[in-house]
């Protein structure tokens, strides 16, 4: 199977990264510059508020925002003197039970290393941990705990063995807990090595910074939105990476240099006219998982509800009839839609509580094979999941971690014009998808002339911010780009209409 990377990057505030395997969209990331995450980041941080009620403090890290620390995920080590024990074994934390209440280990004032691991929604701050966790392509290293681990996604049990054996040989040092990541499976004694030196090198920095750093400060930045991709994502199973930024293609080239050797040809510099995303059709794939409902091959479809509490996923056989019974055809469009459920699940990075509903199956045996099915599919996710057994009714009940922010709120502000009711996409997004659809006209031979109908803000926008990016445009292509601003363009609302040399309006 033919799998690739395609990373857009010619509007510089917004990167995107998808996988593309045979043609169909596997996987999407998406970063604003504006929005960038902290996730990952490692902070030193100082108390500012201590909850007893519900067992957790609140910390100025130095991002406006307080973070929140829940006394689970306190290390021993901020323990009183004298408590049982400053350290843990890999996998084997302290019980709640167990634990200390969180005020007579922590005190307001103190200065505390934490690392976020959950984005704030809304009025909520960043979840942080005292669990430190620092990511290399075969390893993650865990400051202050002891032994060593191996990712449950290696199931081999030889291979296993040979991981462990591997650990032992290279003497990693004793106050440092060290994990072999999934991307570990078969890689040789020399790359585990070459890793764990790098992130050693990595942490003895982070060290000094915490012994010198006046809380509250940055000790220790996650990579971007690629290099994080890269290092997390990318697998000798990928056949190339596709990048229309020049410059970044340099930089992925810099990374696979010192990390991965043998696969700097894969990074290609892409310098069509046409824009990548509409070059290999994923923005109808993107505008696809931005709807509620979608529409299976066979003519069933499924349908995505988010709610505060939990995700509830409904599938209907729609205009599916082809099989001789009602049984038969359940159990098709069920199996085509375990597939597609696992997909959606990764490309919206759905978290929580999962409701999956699929059609009433009477036989035992094909509701035991739709269970199997998804859960084959899920287990090529990277995000950890718990699924229950199929009920009577073709209930499956999940719950699946969240990698980073939905998609929904990477593009996305509150609706002025609803109250938040509704979303609507931001005049940001609006107008780097408008650029997207500009370039693409551009890029047409007959068309001469573009005019272009939008909201008010967002012709505001693209006549001073993106003033110059239209005019290279134009420049490039030898077109003409009209924008005209009206009240009555709300929103997502615009207009595009292209005319060729005798003023004849022309089909996108």
């Amino acid at each position: 199977m033919a799998r690739e990377m395609l990373i857009n990057m010619a509007e510089s505030e917004e990167c995107r990264i998808a996988v593309v395997e045979d043609g169909s969209l596997e996987e999407l990331y998406v970063e604003r510059a504006s929005l960038s995450s902290h996730v990952g980041n490692i902070y030193k941080g100082k108390i500012v508020n201590i909850e007893s009620g519900i067992q957790a403090v609140f910390i100025d890290f130095g991002t406006g925002k307080n973070g929140f620390l829940h006394i689970s995920d306190l290390h021993p080590r901020y323990f009183p003197k004298g408590a049982d024990t400053q350290t843990e074994n890999i996998g084997r934390r302290k019980a709640l039970g167990e634990r200390l209440p969180i005020q007579k280990c922590l005190s307001k004032g103190q200065e505390v290393v934490v690392q976020v691991t959950k984005e704030g929604v809304n009025t909520k701050g960043p979840t942080l941990s005292s669990y430190l966790a620092l990511p290399g392509k075969y390893l993650v290293m865990m400051p202050w705990m002891q032994k060593q681990g191996i990712s449950h996604k290696i199931e081999d049990e030889d291979e296993r063995v040979r991981l462990r054996q591997i650990l032992t040989e290279i003497r990693p040092p004793r106050d440092i807990g060290f994990i072999i990541r999934t991307a570990g499976q078969g890689c040789s004694k020399k790359d585990i090595q070459d890793d764990l030196r790098y992130l050693v090198r990595l942490w003895r920095g982070i060290e000094k910074r915490i012994n010198t750093g006046k809380a509250p400060c940055e000790l220790y930045q996650e990579s971007d939105l690629v290099i994080r991709t890269l290092r997390d994502v990318f697998n000798s199973k990928i056949s190339r990476i596709m990048c229309d930024s020049e410059s970044m293609v340099r930089k992925i080239k810099d990374f696979f240099s010192v990390a991965m050797p043998r696969f700097r040809q894969k990074a290609i510099y892409y310098d069509g006219q046409i824009p990548l995303f509409h070059k290999y059709g994923i923005e109808g794939e993107i505008a696809k998982i931005q709807s509620r409902a979608v529409e299976l091959k066979a003519g069933g479809s499924i349908v995505i509800e988010q709610t505060e509490a939990l995700v509830a996923i409904d599938v209907n056989s729609g205009r599916y009839r082809q099989q001789q019974s009602a049984e038969l055809t359940a159990y098709k469009i069920n199996m085509e839609a375990a597939a597609e459920i696992s997909r959606q699940l990764r490309l919206r990075d759905l978290g929580g509580l999962i409701i999956c509903d699929f059609i009433d199956m009477r036989s035992e045996k094909h509701r035991n094979e739709v269970e199997r099915a998804f859960r084959a599919a899920v287990k090529n996710d990277r995000a950890r999941s718990k699924i229950l057994k199929i009920s009577r009714f073709g209930v499956v009940e999940m719950t699946r971690q969240r990698m980073r922010p939905s998609l929904q709120s990477s593009i996305s502000r509150v609706c002025p014009h609803c109250g938040g009711a509704g979303f609507i996409k931001s005049h940001e997004s609006l107008t780097i998808e408008i650029i997207r659809l500009l370039n693409l006209a551009a890029s047409k031979k007959p068309i001469e002339r573009i005019e272009l109908f939008v909201a008010t803000e967002v012709a505001d926008y693209l006549q001073n911010e993106k003033r110059a990016v239209i005019a290279d445009l134009e420049q490039f292509n030898s077109k003409r780009v009209i924008i005209h601003s009206s009240p009555d363009y709300v929103g997502e609302k615009h207009n595009m209409v292209c005319y060729n040399e005798h003023g004849i309006a022309v089909k996108l």
